[in-house]
């Protein structure tokens, strides 16, 4: 699993120690790897980790740090200026000299592949970059991108979760008519697969509407898939975000949730999710899965 840092921002000490927590739980929950981004907080949960690295010494060694850029106020940017400056600001605020992972945050429609290329390649050669991936694209996006890079896209981050079931949607409804309503990325899960591109889902904990914070109008699909969860926790003695987790991760695309969670508690309960999935049956899976469909299979 990783930490993801959007929420840890602030500039006051209270703030850096809510940080702090977080990401000493996450280590604690045997998570290293941590996703950022420039945009998060003006680059204030950023600073918050750099300070954490300079106070845990011999940590950076043992996790791997994973930053995004490409979205600025009001509009997308892929100009190689604007990732340029976007991986220095980085680097200065976390300290650090490389980023393991840097992701593409949103397509840019103005996006130029080849000068973006050009410059991912002169930031590898260079050593400040260890490897790249994107987020929220679609396969032909990624294949285009691709072309102009001299080494594999790595990663490809979607929301994917019990409460953001399109992308399963997709595949089973195949010759259905309630295809038509369905709007995903056609073939993104299956590409990612063919190609080793390891699929991150951010808000994979539906935003804990399953785990304790209900969403403000619940339907009775979200009832049906509470209700589900929590059974299924008692059942399992473990606890509701690991059978939220689990299932995500349960899917044979391998599918690395980015916990969003600042709460060190939750992070912890997110622990035993690898356990979860790799002992969930497939009538547990469809259990779920159809509960929260609110509808039968087709």
């Amino acid at each position: 699993m990783i930490l993801g840092c959007m929420r840890l921002g602030g500039t006051d000490e209270a703030a850096q120690a809510r940080a702090f927590a977080a990401f000493d739980a996450a280590l604690e929950t045997g998570i290293t790897m941590f996703d950022h981004a420039d945009i998060y907080g003006e680059g204030q949960p950023e600073r918050h980790f750099g300070e954490w690295l300079r106070q845990r010494p011999g940590i950076r060694e043992r996790i791997t740090i994973q930053t995004k850029c490409g979205i600025r106020p009001g509009l997308y940017d892929f100009s190689p200026e604007h990732i340029e400056k976007a991986v220095t600001g980085c680097l200065e605020r976390m300290g650090i000299d490389m980023i393991d992972l840097l992701l593409l945050h949103r397509p840019d429609p103005l996006m130029e592949p080849h000068q973006v290329g050009s410059c991912l390649n002169t930031l590898h050669e260079s050593g400040l970059v260890g490897a790249f991936g994107v987020s929220n694209m679609n396969a032909a996006q990624i294949r285009l991108l691709q072309h102009f890079l001299s080494t594999p896209l790595r990663v490809n981050q979607l929301e994917l979760s019990l409460a953001k079931l399109d992308w399963l949607n997709e595949g089973i409804h195949v010759n259905q008519a309630a295809g038509r309503n369905v709007h995903f990325a056609d073939g993104v899960i299956e590409y990612c697969q063919l190609h080793d591109i390891q699929l991150q889902a951010w808000a994979p904990l539906a935003y804990g509407w399953f785990s304790g914070q209900p969403p403000e109008h619940p339907s009775p699909a979200w009832q049906a898939t509470a209700q589900r969860v929590e059974e299924m926790a008692a059942a399992k003695s473990t606890s509701r975000e690991a059978i939220v987790l689990g299932w995500l991760m349960r899917h044979p695309a391998a599918i690395q949730p980015v916990i969003g969670t600042t709460h060190p508690d939750r992070i912890r309960a997110c622990g035993p999710a690898a356990e979860v999935a790799a002992a969930m049956t497939r009538e547990d899976w469809y259990s779920l899965f159809i509960a929260a469909r609110g509808e039968a299979l087709p």
